[in-house]
């Protein structure tokens, strides 16, 4: 069950951090609010977008693409 947890976690990490480097283009496209990318990457709600990638960027959304 453990090895299984570990490969689980890796899988979920590799989805989220290709989730967010997508997030990034699309922000620096400027095309689109954070709340469109959100929907269109598949999240139900934006605010789940703006809270992962503040934890994996280490700004929001809106601060990424001001300062890219």
């Amino acid at each position: 069950p453990y090895r299984r947890q570990r490969q689980m976690c890796k899988e979920t990490e590799y989805i989220q951090l290709t989730t967010i480097d997508r997030a990034k283009e699309l922000l620096i496209e400027g095309n689109m609010s954070v709340s469109e990318i959100a929907y269109e990457l598949g999240f139900k709600y934006p605010h789940h977008l703006s809270r992962l990638f503040k934890k994996v960027v280490g700004v929001a959304p809106n601060e990424y693409r001001v300062t890219n």
